[in-house]
Order: C-alpha cells, then sequence, then structure tokens
C-alpha cells in the first residue's frame, strides 16, 4: 500500500497494482482498475516513486535480489 493525500487533507492507503492512470488536470486523478477516480494532492512523480518502492519492498526483483533461474 502506498500513502496519498486527498485535496482536502485527509490522508489514506492505496493498493498500488490497482492503479491504471495517473493524470495532472492540474489536480492529480488517479483511476483505479475498476474505473475508480481519486483526486490526490501528490504529483504524477510522487506517485510513480510511491509506488517504485512500493515494488522494490514486495519483490525480489525490484530490489536486486536473487534472480531465479527456470532452467
Amino acid at each position: 500500500m502506498i500513502y496519498l493525500t486527498r485535496i482536502n487533507g485527509k490522508v489514506f492507503t492505496m493498493n498500488p497494482d490497482l492503479i491504471e492512470t495517473a493524470e495532472a488536470t492540474p489536480d492529480t486523478i488517479i483511476t483505479l482498475t475498476n474505473e475508480k477516480k481519486y483526486v490526490v494532492k501528490e504529483s504524477i512523480e510522487v506517485i510513480i516513486e510511491r509506488v517504485a518502492e512500493f515494488k522494490r519492498r514486495c519483490h525480489p526483483e525490484f530490489r536486486g535480489g536473487p534472480q531465479v533461474n527456470e532452467d
């Protein structure tokens, strides 16, 4: 999960695996795979960094861990 901030200042968490798109209009609008939309204070660049950090924490291949050889 990543932390995000609604326009009203309330912090919430989101599963980044459900993010389909993020667009700046100038507010950042995140659309999930179920078509639900969230308007957040964070920029797209910040969201991308938080998603990347989430992936590094959850998946060894993203944090430089051992690779599984499937031979």
